[in-house]
């Protein structure tokens, strides 16, 4: 194989391969030996057949497999021998007019990782905000469940229906020509007076509803109603009651928490309690976690792939106009994103960065998965499908080495940002939910990293959150990226043009033999960001 750089451009390469004729050839004579004691043809015996005949039985296969597995192994030796590490799976183009028996000319274009400079880790100041759990908070949960548990019972006869007072009904919907629309019509339907469930003005109107008596209801169906021949319209609805039912008293004691499947009301605030103080960690790490990777990204500044960035803006933009499309005016949402197409390409840069960033700090200090781990992840994941299911979703883990780094991806993340705490000065400080979460949001829709004019290295108070920031990728990065695409070990070229392929994404470990590119991903704890209009998300 012989090569020639023709492009090395800030992080862009690009190489022209030629290989020649008889190196091809003499892969596909090594083939022909391979399986001749396999093949079979008539008037020979089995592994007598002439490899002139085998070459002219299985030729097209044959030299289509040589000249693959030719091209793939000449690139595996090209990207060692410069030592390139690439930063998504290589373009591969072979020159057109490439027939059997010619040499084979091959363009191989790539962008490399970038070198990234010892990550700086000293100076890491974070401030763990500490909140205990809200007693008057658990109250309001049990209390909670008691309405919910709750449970109705005839009313007494001539009763007039109340707030609170449960109403069955038989009914009929009719728009405002008084035709029936689909889906109106319903006998027996239980509705609880004052708990907002239907449409505005419908419960309302069943006050002082007795057993017995028909009503027209005139009501007019929301702006953001789903059915869109319905939404924004007036219609009636023609009501009959049948029943009408009063709730009985719920006694908040130990034997309400038994119809809970618990053995005392001591037991159930105690979960509640736990359930609230884990809910708080969480909130405390994410916090910690965003002032990490705020100051990492002020600290460290450096070239990154524009085809991973594109990538990645690509993905919050297919998630914003996804979440656009639900809300109550699509286009206002959509006009409004685009209107922000900047700050979510400044989002994806950081995210990139930092990923690279974080994978680089993981593989120089020794973070890893162990097996025992991995097993682990293999197994919870595994629950998700059904019985029989689950052992072909193992073996696919364990025969994909790019299905199982994804898998490992969150949790090899956490081990990195762990890692990072222990290297910072931490200062505790106590405070409340309230402030915990107004802090995370106020840090919203501000693209932290160098020159943002911020100081990073010291927490910075509870202001009370903004109001009024438009949607953005991910809500609040968590976790900006320890995932890498494993692809250089499987550049995988066409026999014509091959179009590149979409990049492998797997989690960052030791330094393997060949090559490995970090990629982002877009919460390490596999939460699905909400992209709401009144929010802006920092990275």
């Amino acid at each position: 194989m012989q090569h020639v750089e023709i492009e090395n451009e800030g992080l862009k390469r690009a190489y022209q391969l030629t290989f020649t004729a008889a190196e091809i050839d003499e892969r596909i004579a090594g083939e022909v030996k391979r399986i001749a004691p396999q093949v079979r043809m008539p008037g020979f015996r089995p592994g007598k057949v002439p490899a002139n005949l085998i070459r002219k039985m299985h030729g097209d296969a044959l030299h289509q497999d040589a000249l693959n597995t030719t091209i793939q192994q000449g690139i595996q030796q090209l990207l060692t021998e410069q030592n390139l590490r690439p930063a998504m799976q290589p373009a591969i183009e072979l020159k057109e007019g490439y027939e059997a028996g010619k040499d084979a000319e091959v363009t191989v274009r790539l962008e490399t990782l970038p070198a990234i400079p010892a990550p700086q880790l000293d100076g890491l100041k974070l401030e763990r905000l500490s909140a205990e759990a809200d007693e008057s908070a658990v109250d309001a949960q049990v209390e909670q469940f008691a309405r919910n548990a709750k449970r109705f019972e005839d009313a007494p006869e001539g009763k007039a229906a109340e707030t609170g007072d449960q109403v069955v009904i038989d009914f009929v919907g009719k728009t405002a020509d008084g035709v029936a629309f689909e889906g109106g019509t319903g006998t027996d339907m239980a509705v609880e007076i004052g708990s907002g469930t239907l449409i505005p003005g419908f419960e309302d109107q069943l006050i002082g509803a007795k057993v017995g008596e028909e009503r027209t209801l005139n009501v007019s169906f929301p702006d953001d109603y789903p059915a869109a021949n319905l939404k924004g319209q007036p219609a009636t609805f023609d009501v009959k009651v049948t029943a009408v039912k009063i709730a009985g008293e719920t006694v908040i004691d130990d034997e309400f928490a038994k119809t809970l499947g618990l053995q005392s009301l001591d037991q159930l605030k105690g979960l509640l309690r736990d359930q609230q103080t884990q809910e708080l960690n969480g909130l405390t790490r994410t916090h910690m976690k965003r002032r990490l990777l705020d100051q990492l990204a002020a600290s460290h500044d450096f070239e990154v792939p524009p085809s991973m960035v594109e990538a990645e803006f690509a993905n919050i933009m297919a998630q914003l106009e996804h979440e656009a499309s639900h809300e109550a005016d699509p286009e206002a949402a959509k006009a409004e994103i685009e209107k922000d197409k900047d700050d979510y390409r400044k989002i994806a840069e950081r995210r990139v960065r930092l990923g690279l960033l974080l994978s680089e700090i993981g593989q120089a200090n020794g973070v890893e998965i162990t097996s025992q781990e991995m097993n682990r992840l293999i197994a919870q994941a595994a629950q998700q499908y059904g019985p029989a299911d689950r052992d072909r979703f193992i073996q696919y883990i364990q025969q994909e080495p790019m299905a199982a780094a994804q898998l490992r991806a969150p949790l090899y993340e956490d081990k990195v940002v762990d890692f990072l705490f222990t290297k910072a000065e931490i200062t505790d400080r106590a405070a409340t939910r309230a402030e915990i979460e107004a802090d995370l949001e106020a840090e919203e829709g501000h693209v932290h990293g160098p020159g943002c004019g911020h100081d990073h290295g010291e927490a910075a108070p509870a202001p009370k959150a903004k109001k009024g920031k438009k949607a953005a990728a991910a809500a609040t990065e968590e976790a900006p990226a320890a995932q890498a695409a494993e692809t250089a070990s499987e550049v995988k070229p066409a026999a014509k043009k091959a179009k590149p392929a979409k990049p492998a994404k797997g989690a960052v470990e030791a330094e393997p033999e060949t090559p490995v590119a970090a990629e982002p991903v877009k919460d390490g704890a596999g939460a699905k960001a909400p992209a709401k209009k009144s929010k802006k998300a920092s990275a």
